[in-house]
């Protein structure tokens, strides 16, 4: 006779806010621009995976079914991950190379709602899922460069995207912008940011297998470990 399954409402129901936060945040975007080129900025992309896979997930802990794929789910913490890091750090700082608070300050209304949404609650919430109601130790090493394949890959897309856009704009983000600085700087730049990237998968996967247990029994994201019988 199998297990009844262990339903997670709770777990269920934040996961299912983190996935609203990623759709306003992206709808907002949508609204004010031009959908095709809002997909291309790796923050969209990014949002758009959140949002797909904190649904999914958020459906099988409503339904008590088995958690998704920690490969599937550590790759959306990176991506996301690296979009908050990226975003502070890089894009909003003005002592950056590669600023754009400028820019950034003269957003109002509700693209400042979407600019925290996808930059700033959507990092910190997913990685506070993964922290507090996700079962240790499931990240694999080998995991880190599966993981990786996904930033790489949108580099390689915005490079090859850009000679065939008419300027200005052509590049999402400054530090892979050819028109201002040249392929070898831009190169640079992501070999920089791809080893930058590496790292934090390492940190990540040693954080996932090092860290204690917090989930509860009713709110952890695996089924409870088997009873012997008595």
């Amino acid at each position: 006779m199998s297990e009844p399954a262990l339903r997670r409402p709770y777990v269920a129901l934040c996961r299912a806010l983190i996935a609203a936060a990623a759709v306003t945040g992206i709808t907002i975007e949508c609204v004010h621009s031009d959908p095709l080129r809002v997909f291309t900025f790796f923050t969209i992309l990014t949002n758009a995976a959140i949002a797909i896979t904190f649904a999914w997930s958020a459906h099988r802990a409503w339904t008590g079914r088995p958690p998704l794929s920690p490969r599937v789910t550590g790759a959306v913490l990176l991506c996301i991950v690296i979009t908050g890091l990226v975003y502070h750090l890089v894009l909003a700082n003005e002592s950056s190379g590669f600023s754009e608070a400028e820019n950034l300050a003269q957003r109002t209304g509700d693209l400042v709602l979407s600019n925290q949404l996808l930059h700033t609650v959507t990092p910190v919430t997913v990685t506070l899922d993964w922290l507090l109601l996700t079962t240790p130790a499931r990240f694999q090493w080998r995991y880190a460069y599966q993981w990786l394949a996904l930033p790489l890959a949108y580099a390689a897309f915005a490079l090859l995207r850009g000679p065939l856009i008419d300027p200005p704009n052509r590049y999402p983000y400054p530090f892979l912008d050819v028109d201002l600085h040249g392929y070898p700087a831009v190169l640079r730049n992501a070999v920089v940011l791809a080893l930058a990237f590496s790292a934090l998968a390492l940190l990540l996967i040693t954080l996932d297998r090092t860290r204690p247990h917090l989930a509860t029994q009713e709110n952890r994201i695996s089924s409870p470990a088997p009873r012997p019988l008595k």
